[in-house]
């Protein structure tokens, strides 16, 4: 029967994305029901941990519809990793009047700008996963939001893994952790709070490390990750003891590269990604990965849909949104459940930033 619903729901999608190329907004739907236009900017399609996030999200809307007999038209546009063409697809929200933007920015230095035109128009925004400046969600308060996860956990997670590991990450013993970093994006906070954190676990754990290079920017991509591995491999050797990897992705390529190095995950060095995807918990399961961080796209997706509704039938909302990261050594720890979101004022997230 949930199969059957499942694919019910995937069929509604379907129609409902197709459906989106009008700019006319009916008031109400076929039961009598209102209808909602609502733009979603994906920063780009081709990310395993977004892929997850975009399907859940509109098939969820596509199931509160059915509950609150109201339709919700999802116009999904994909940026494609580039900042102008995305710039120029939130405009496009915002000439068609729709009723409400849900942005996934590929830079959240253009949050400000984008908030101000919505504002203009009266477009509410919710920001998803790259989590803008606060000062975007002061200029309009009750009508916009951020919704997603605190990266500096995420980051804390990968070391307190690896400081949970017997030898501490210390695979030859001599006292100091040698780790290389794979990079997402060094303009993207949650890759610059990845890689801060993750090594500032170390350090309050008293655990002694050093880099081998400096981060390598693989933004997000398995085969950069795998490129990235494959070049500190040959140029550190048996010297690498941790890859730290801001995703899932490239993690998947560093574990590809240091197989065919003939080195042992988990034997004689450790592999931490972020996302809990399932090709990564497949490893995990077989050893061949130390852990991962499950950035929780199940609940992300489902708050930002139940928050859109909630300005949509005219109430205020919070800035701040949050889920908390999981830490996953196990495939059982990244169980999707459905999980209370945990709110924060502008005022409480800058105290609480203030204290870092």
């Amino acid at each position: 029967m949930k199969k059957i619903l499942k694919l019910a729901l995937v069929s509604l999608v379907a129609l409902t994305l197709v459906a989106c190329s009008s700019t006319e907004k009916p008031e109400t739907g076929g039961d009598g029901g209102k209808t909602y236009e609502i733009g979603l900017a994906i920063y780009k399609y081709d990310d395993n941990f977004m892929t997850e996030y975009r399907n859940e999200l509109v098939s969820y809307f596509a199931e509160l519809g059915t509950k609150d007999g109201n339709t919700y038209k999802v116009d999904m546009q994909d940026g494609k990793g580039d900042q102008a063409n995305q710039i120029e697809q939130i405009n496009n929200f915002i000439a068609q009047k729709k009723d409400l933007i849900i942005a996934n920015l590929i830079d959240t230095t253009g949050a400000e700008n984008i908030v101000n035109s919505a504002k203009d128009a009266d477009i509410p925004v919710v920001f998803i996963n790259r989590e803008p400046d606060v000062a975007a969600l002061q200029i309009w308060p009750g009508k916009t939001t951020y919704v997603g996860a605190d990266a500096t956990q995420s980051g804390t997670f990968q070391g307190e893994m690896i400081n949970a590991l017997s030898n501490k990450g210390d695979v030859d013993g001599d006292g100091t952790v040698n780790y290389i970093t794979l990079l997402g994006d060094p303009g993207n906070v949650d890759a610059i709070q990845r890689t801060e954190y993750s090594i500032k676990a170390l350090d309050e754990a008293g655990n002694k490390n050093e880099a081998l290079a400096d981060p390598y920017q693989a933004d997000w991509d398995t085969a950069k990750g795998e490129e990235f591995t494959r070049t500190a491999l040959g140029q550190f050797g048996d010297k690498l003891e941790v890859v730290f990897s801001n995703n899932d992705g490239m993690a998947l390529g560093a574990v590809t590269a240091i197989e065919a190095a003939g080195r042992v995950v988990g034997e004689d060095i450790y592999v931490v990604g972020v996302d809990a995807l399932a090709a990564a918990l497949e490893l995990i399961s077989e050893g061949r990965m130390t852990g991962t961080v499950l950035n929780d796209h199940f609940n992300q997706s489902h708050t930002t849909a139940e928050v859109a509704i909630e300005i949509l039938n005219g109430k205020e909302v919070s800035a701040f949104y949050w889920h908390d990261y999981v830490m996953v050594t196990k495939p059982e720890e990244a169980e999707l459940v459905r999980k209370d979101s945990k709110t924060e004022t502008v005022e409480e997230v800058i105290a609480r930033y203030a204290e870092r």
